[in-house]
């Protein structure tokens, strides 16, 4: 199993922890990932990373594809995979309909359809078998609906670059993981219990099935926060706001896939209540209302021994074939070098 760090996106203010992505590079980290909501972009954030390392891979985890074209996505991924000499990972997915409508201006349209389209359009630009067409729901190439002169010619990409950049994408759903596992590289999961594999084993075999390629070609990469401590306790509160927020506020009450999940998870109750609370204002007793087995169960969390003890069941799963890399949030070196201990 591989290991990587995640290093998230801004808040009010951003600063990378570079010392933190070298130290994981010295490890023996496999990448390091950067993110986007509505503030810091993903794309600025790894080639600052590319530029500043030698050997660790970065990409984007994920970027936003309402935000730019398939085609700006390919292009983006061609530039900086020749400027890092073959490091670059394009992370992309669909976001939810409250940002892609709210913040971008964009239909949220069909995600999976989306999805298939960006990637299809992509492959195509990387590969240069043939001028770039494509007629699809959400893209035509060239363009010919509202608006369109008649005068779009099909180019091909005059970087020749690698035709085989990865692809990965964040995903929530059954029918995302399937879609991912039938015609990407790996996908992202918002964090996992490295002891439920069964929740995805169907799904990831049914998209590998269809997608006629074997189970190692995939990559199943969950996101693991970590904070490591003597007090379990405190630990556990400082994973609970995130969890509060996503479970709670990172959707619609109708439309909320992470709480779709936590239900999947075998946390159905605590699901609704967690969310009743986050959206009538009351987030600290939202994040109260986390369980602690739901952060223990998805989490690195307490004392050094107890988080090896954790890390075991990480590394078991990897030994088994089922989780393939631990995309890692942690704050300090220490957590890095106590994950590479036990994992690598």
């Amino acid at each position: 199993m591989r290991l990587a760090l995640v290093v998230g996106y801004s808040g009010a203010g951003i600063k990378l922890p570079i010392d933190l992505v070298k130290e994981a590079e010295r490890l023996g980290f496999d990448s390091v990932w950067t993110a986007e909501a509505w503030g810091s972009d993903a794309v600025t954030p790894a080639a600052w990373i590319l530029a500043q390392t030698t050997t660790i891979k970065a990409g984007t985890g994920i970027m936003q594809m309402s935000a730019r074209t398939p085609a700006m996505t390919a292009m983006t991924a061609m530039t900086l995979d020749q400027l890092s000499g073959g490091r670059f990972i394009a992370g992309i997915g669909p976001s939810g309909p409250q940002v892609i409508e709210g913040w971008y201006g964009q239909p949220y349209g069909k995600p999976l359809t989306r999805t298939r389209e960006y990637i299809d359009i992509m492959r195509q630009i990387f590969r240069r078998e043939a001028p770039l067409t494509h007629d699809g729901e959400h893209y035509q190439i060239p363009y010919r609906g509202p608006g369109a002169m008649g005068l779009g010619k099909p180019l091909k990409s005059i970087l020749h670059g690698n035709p085989d950049i990865p692809i990965y994408t964040g995903a929530a759903t059954r029918k995302g993981v399937e879609t991912a596992a039938e015609i990407a590289d790996g996908c992202f999961m918002i964090w996992a219990n490295p002891e439920r594999y069964d929740l995805w084993e169907a799904t990831i075999n049914s998209g590998i099935e269809r997608g006629g390629r074997s189970r190692r070609s995939f990559t199943f990469a969950p996101y693991v926060r970590m904070s490591m401590g003597d007090d379990i306790a405190k630990c556990r509160t400082m994973m609970k706001d995130s969890f509060a927020l996503y479970v709670g506020g990172m959707g619609a009450r109708e439309k909320n896939f992470y709480n779709d999940y936590t239900k999947r998870l075998g946390y159905e109750e605590a699901a609704v209540k967690i969310q009743d609370l986050f959206l009538s204002g009351k987030k600290s007793e939202a994040a109260a209302a986390v369980p602690d087995q739901y952060i223990d169960e998805t989490c690195l969390v307490g004392p050094e021994d107890h988080v090896r003890a954790q890390l075991k069941k990480w590394k078991t799963a990897g030994d088994r074939g089922e989780i393939d890399m631990m995309v890692l949030s942690v704050s300090n070196a220490a957590e890095l070098r106590v994950a590479a201990e036990e994992i690598l």
